[in-house]
């Protein structure tokens, strides 16, 4: 990759651009404390749960749980061991999972969708840490996951976006990178293994290749854990131009595609919002919140805008038609 293609605008990002967003509009936040009218209110507008002062709840015991919490009474009479819960968190985590694949690497306007994804949890990292809470990452692309410990430090944040920007800058069309979409999947893996109970993750993906492998993960992390889904995504995948050709580049060669057929056209919207409705399908059923960023908007107004701008409606299923209306 030559230093001029680093360096082009929206294709690739440089550290300097995702340390810069550490001072960018420092109101928006991911950590499960939103506004009563916000996209994530209901099973996100409760304080996170740790040992704190005041009592919760008794739930059963699970890997990880301080034993010094076990309720002996209650475990004795349901013969299964339960441990008390308390509000106000002291030590909680977070955990990033980024994906910096191929499939990430289009954009029709302002940014890649790597570019755009790379941003968000630049944006997730910072405020995390503002905070006073441990972040992790685990940053994948079609052939390598990497797996940063969750600590509170700057060190941590700066390492999570080296991590990011090495991946980032190394996509491009003929560097022989083979498409993964199972990567999505391996990379969910690694992330059941880290995430224990109680900590929030943040996947930030456009769920190329997501399945019903995909979705028992994902659910099954949200059992113990806050889960918050980004799906990133570009408007010309849903709408291609009318025209018979476009020039595709991605900063270093150019090559022309022939889209003037309105059935490649169809074909090629109709795989794309089909991908995109299925994502909903399961995350609905979850109840995991989902957050569309298009990468034709810059990134810090438009998470602002829908974890704290949008009136809420009533059911699970408020905060998923507002997202795919988003979509169109």
């Amino acid at each position: 990759m030559t230093e001029t293609s680093a360096r082009t605008p929206g294709v690739y990002v440089g550290l300097d651009d995702l340390i810069a967003l550490e001072f960018r509009d420092r109101r928006v936040s991911f950590l499960p404390r939103q506004p009563v009218h916000s996209l994530l209110s209901g099973r996100f507008a409760s304080r996170m749960r740790g040992r704190g002062l005041n009592f919760e709840e008794i739930r059963d015991y699970r890997p990880g749980d301080d034993v010094r919490e076990i309720d002996w009474k209650v475990t004795a009479r349901l013969q299964k061991p339960h441990v008390r819960v308390f509000n106000e968190e002291r030590d909680r985590q977070a955990l990033l999972v980024v994906d910096q694949r191929l499939s990430m690497f289009f954009g029709s306007r302002r940014a890649m969708k790597s570019v755009t994804a790379a941003e968000t949890a630049a944006i997730g990292a910072w405020r995390v840490l503002g905070v006073g809470d441990r972040i992790g990452a685990i940053v994948f692309n079609d052939s390598d996951v990497v797996e940063l410990a969750a600590r509170r430090s700057r060190a941590t944040v700066l390492q999570i976006l080296s991590t990011i920007v090495a991946q980032n800058q190394a996509l491009g069309v003929g560097r022989g990178i083979v498409p993964a979409s199972g990567m999505l999947n391996r990379a969910l893996e690694h992330a059941e293994r880290r995430t224990m109970h109680d900590a929030t993750v943040i996947l930030i993906s456009d769920f190329d290749g997501a399945d019903s492998a995909t979705r028992r993960m994902i659910g099954a992390i949200a059992r113990h854990n806050n889960v918050v889904a980004v799906l990133v995504h570009d408007p010309l995948q849903s709408d291609l131009p009318a025209s018979s050709r476009m020039t595709v580049t991605d900063g270093e060669l150019q090559i022309q595609l022939e889209v003037g057929r309105e059935s490649v056209r169809k074909s090629i919207a109709q795989a794309s919002q089909e991908r995109l409705r299925g994502v909903f399908a399961w995350t609905r059923e979850l109840g995991i919140p989902v957050l569309p960023l298009s990468t034709a908007e810059e990134t810090a107004p438009q998470i602002r805008r829908l974890l704290g701008g949008l009136p809420a409606r009533h059911g699970r299923g408020g905060g998923h038609a507002r997202a795919e209306a988003a979509l169109g």
